[in-house]
């Protein structure tokens, strides 16, 4: 019954980080406070929001498919942002994303998590 009430917790606070990453970046920017480092905000939402996402999975392929699909929610989040007023497309973005997935994904490794 715990490892279900850890799974259950595991997905619970990823789905609620996945929630407030994607408001986050598709609120329109005159909502927003001035921001310190856009591309670092980038990095940490979307590496912490890797790492919960690595505690999903259960072997390596797991994992990777995971980060995969967190990048996939990232490119989709900034082709949304084309609808949203005062955002857009950013390739700078998306490659401070990956980088924060890259990071989470290759500490995952080097902790020995698979």
């Amino acid at each position: 019954m715990a490892d279900a009430m850890t799974i259950d917790l595991n997905l619970a606070l990823l789905l609620a980080t996945g929630a407030a990453l994607c408001a986050g970046c598709l609120i329109p920017n005159r909502y927003l406070p001035p921001l310190p480092n856009d591309k670092l905000l980038h990095f940490a939402g979307f590496g912490i929001l890797a790492a919960l996402a690595l505690r999903m999975a259960h072997d390596a392929r797991d994992g990777a498919a995971w980060l995969l699909g967190v990048f996939a929610v990232g490119v989709l989040i900034e082709c949304l942002q084309m609808l949203v007023p005062d955002r857009g497309f950013c390739w700078r973005d998306i490659g401070a994303n990956t980088a924060g997935i890259v990071f989470a994904g290759l500490c995952a490794h080097l902790y020995g998590v698979f």
